[in-house]
């Protein structure tokens, strides 16, 4: 993964939304030790107390959990959660703006409905 230092979403939570895709595509199990905020900052070439903060907002979430002096280490049902978390806030966000659209191009719902069953096909080599 590469930052994107243009972006308006700051680096750590960058940080934070890499380590739930690792969890999310099974690169990091439940109850294992992830990455310190020092092996972050190297990877990826930032500041530590920045790498410290994207693992700080995931323990708030309830994702990681810490054990003193051995590091941080992923919740059970952590991906649960998080998919449960991005549905209810990112995708529900990404579907006002598109129902928001519509309503500007004039859309009805059956239109939308169309076009979303359609690039569900495309995506499924069904097209």
């Amino acid at each position: 993964m590469v930052l994107n230092h243009d972006s308006s979403k700051p680096i750590y939570v960058q940080i934070a939304e890499w380590l739930e895709t690792e969890i999310l595509n099974d690169q990091i199990s439940t109850d294992e030790k992830i990455y310190s905020q020092y092996q972050l900052a190297d990877l990826f070439n930032i500041n530590p107390a920045t790498a410290a903060k994207g693992l700080n907002i995931l323990v708030n979430n309830g994702v990681l959990y810490k054990k003193r002096g051995l590091g941080m280490f992923v919740k059970e049902r952590a991906k649960e959660q998080i998919l449960l978390r991005r549905k209810n806030e990112n995708l529900m966000n990404m579907v006002r703006d598109l129902v928001q659209e519509a309503d500007y191009l004039k859309v009805d719902d059956e239109e939308l409905m169309k076009m979303i069953q359609q690039i569900r096909l495309e995506r499924r080599g069904e097209s």
